[in-house]
């Protein structure tokens, strides 16, 4: 696609929720489930407590959402939490932003794969032993997807995030007909009762924990805020329509759906998820519409993972046009998509997937500290904003009623933030507690580095260019032949000032050298340097230091190397390669030149007769 294409390549409404909308959508898959999983922990009679929690995430939900719907129209450029937190907080809490929104995209994309692989598994217990390797395929799948394009990626999608929208919406309709009706009962023979964590009390903080869990239904809603670029114009009232959309189809099935798991004792466990359970019991039996819902909810886990994919790759851009990551994260590939974030996503997250065994339940507690701490970041920012804006001499309309939102939101997803850090520090939130300086830190060494470059390559104060009065080239060689013969012949292009290196290991090497020189060498300077020791780099380095140190100024001096261009790759694995190791060496050399002369055998010259040439 050539650059001009780019702002064909916008997604409308209906398209925008199925690619920046199916992870959060997503994540009633298996909330409800991670909730259930630590009040096992209290046993089955504490399962009651999920519904509450689930209504007060609920209402979380609502808060940051009209908080991220005011980021949307404040900030219609996009880069969400990061933006917000880079201009009204500072460099540092924008890269603390930077971090934890990376963290979260690449949980996202594990925990999403991980869950829809176990919702296979759940259909087919057959392929329990298989289920890493396949989350390893599907993940390269949705890589290879997004590879082909935004716009592309997207209408692929749209279809499986609304299939699921239908069935996931079938089933809880159809649980609450037979709930009212009387007669939906238990599900019919429950997996075993894991404890994940071992029996415990039913405590406060056991129940802050499960909140915690259940919390991860909010990860994703700051996605559309992230990717405002991406939809039609009008792109901010398109998005900032959408995030309602989803916040409210989130909310209500993520509420039916707890509540149903609540009437029919669903129990939490690796071998067969809840959403199975649900099914089952609503359905009757293994059924049509009972498989279509587990290959629904599969495909949209699946699926839900193309919103880290649509968001990682985003987010990397900016942050490394600022200098904060390699600049080549900011390039767009051929089909205009920032391929090397894409592929980093996938290198990252598959790793994590193997590392975890796939394991939905062990990935979690790793997720949602980033999440929160971003969600927080973005709210203090936009609260500032807004408390800027009312002082200013033409203060923004309602600028008393947003700045409340946002204060609120800060302050109800702060209090989420050390909660989960608290309740889930040694479940593995630790380690996240540990990467996010890391990478802050890693953030702020990579701008250094780029600043450095840029002060040493800078003109200013520079002076007069640099002039060569003398340019020296040296010609190292393994022995007489053509491709030595070419490589001298564009020495002498260069300068007429060109010696000859040859490293001998033994006298009778020495004067074979010689006398074909003489006859070869059209009176080039040869020097032979006598290697009793066998080595080749060590003696011809020790000569290119020596003609460093005696280099005066306005002399260049040029390493002008002969490499052999086997006839197929693998005969490459016949040589030494030792122009390149010796290229290897010398590019730390401060001051030379180091030129490469190919030289490949052709077959169609005709061979020198016997006792002729070299």
């Amino acid at each position: 696609m050539a650059t001009r294409e780019a702002p064909h390549q916008t997604v409308s409404k209906l398209v925008g929720l199925a690619v920046f909308g199916a992870d959060a959508l997503s994540s009633i898959a298996y909330a409800p489930q991670e909730t259930l999983v630590i009040l096992a922990a209290a046993g089955p009679a504490a399962f009651g407590y999920a519904f509450p929690i689930a209504l007060v995430i609920t209402a979380l939900l609502a808060i940051v959402t009209l908080s991220y719907q005011q980021t949307i129209h404040a900030y219609p450029n996009g880069g969400g939490a990061y933006t917000v937190a880079r201009e009204n907080l500072g460099v540092l809490p924008a890269q603390i932003a930077g971090a934890a929104l990376l963290m979260d995209y690449i949980l996202l994309a594990a925990v999403a794969i991980s869950s829809g692989v176990a919702q296979i598994v759940s259909a087919f217990p057959a392929l329990f032993a298989a289920r890493v390797p396949l989350a390893v395929v599907l993940l390269v799948l949705i890589m290879v997807a997004n590879l082909r394009g935004v716009k592309e990626s997207g209408a692929l999608f749209s279809l499986p995030t609304y299939f699921f929208l239908g069935m996931t919406t079938l089933t809880v309709a159809a649980g609450f007909w037979r709930y009212l009706a009387g007669s939906l009962g238990p599900v019919v023979d429950p997996p075993a009762l894991e404890l994940v964590h071992g029996a415990q009390p039913l405590t406060l903080f056991l129940l802050l924990r499960a909140f915690s869990n259940g919390t991860t239904a909010l990860t994703g809603v700051e996605c559309i805020s992230n990717g405002v670029t991406a939809f039609q114009e009008p792109r901010t009232r398109n998005a900032s329509q959408t995030i309602l959309w989803m916040s409210a189809i989130l909310g209500t099935l993520f509420v039916g759906i707890t509540f149903l798991l609540g009437q029919i004792g669903a129990v939490p466990a690796e071998t067969e998820t809840v959403i199975s359970q649900l099914a089952r019991s609503v359905f009757g039996d293994r059924g049509l519409p009972y498989l279509g819902t587990i290959a629904a909810t599969t495909v949209i886990l699946v699926l839900a993972a193309n919103t880290a994919f649509a968001g990682f790759p985003q987010l990397t851009a900016i942050i490394a046009a600022e200098g904060f990551l390699p600049r080549y994260f900011a390039h767009r590939g051929s089909r205009l998509v920032f391929t090397y974030g894409i592929v980093a996503l996938t290198a990252i997250a598959g790793a994590l997937i193997v590392a975890f065994n796939a394991s939905v339940t062990a990935l979690i507690p790793l997720w949602a500290v980033g999440v929160f701490l971003s969600f927080t970041l973005s709210q203090a920012g936009m609260a500032r904003h807004w408390w800027r804006a009312g002082r200013t001499a033409a203060p923004d309309r309602g600028w008393a009623w947003k700045l409340a939102v946002n204060s609120l939101g800060a302050l109800c997803t702060a209090v989420v933030t050390v909660v989960f850090a608290v309740t889930k520090f040694a479940d593995g939130a630790w380690i996240i507690l540990l990467l996010l300086p890391a990478s802050v830190a890693a953030f702020f060494a990579i701008r250094r580095h780029y600043r450095h470059v840029t002060r040493d390559l800078s003109l200013d104060a520079f002076g007069q260019p640099p002039r060569t009065r003398r340019h020296r080239v040296v010609v190292p060689i393994s022995g007489i032949h053509r491709g030595a013969l070419s490589a001298l012949d564009y020495a002498r292009s260069l300068s007429s000032d060109v010696t000859v290196i040859h490293i001998a290991s033994d006298p009778a090497e020495s004067e074979e050298v010689r006398r074909l020189w003489n006859w070869w060498g059209d009176g080039a300077r040869l020097v032979i340097i006598d290697s009793p020791y066998r080595a080749f780099l060590e003696p011809l380095l020790e000569y290119i230091d020596m003609l460093c140190a005696q280099r005066q100024d306005g002399e260049r001096l040029t390493i002008v190397v002969p490499q052999f261009v086997p006839e197929h790759w693998w005969h490459g694995l016949l040589h030494a390669q030792t122009a390149f190791w010796l290229r290897f060496a010398l590019l730390n050399k401060h001051g030379l030149v180091i030129t490469e002369v190919p030289y490949q055998v052709d077959r169609d010259i005709q061979r020198p007769a016997d006792g002729a040439g070299v």
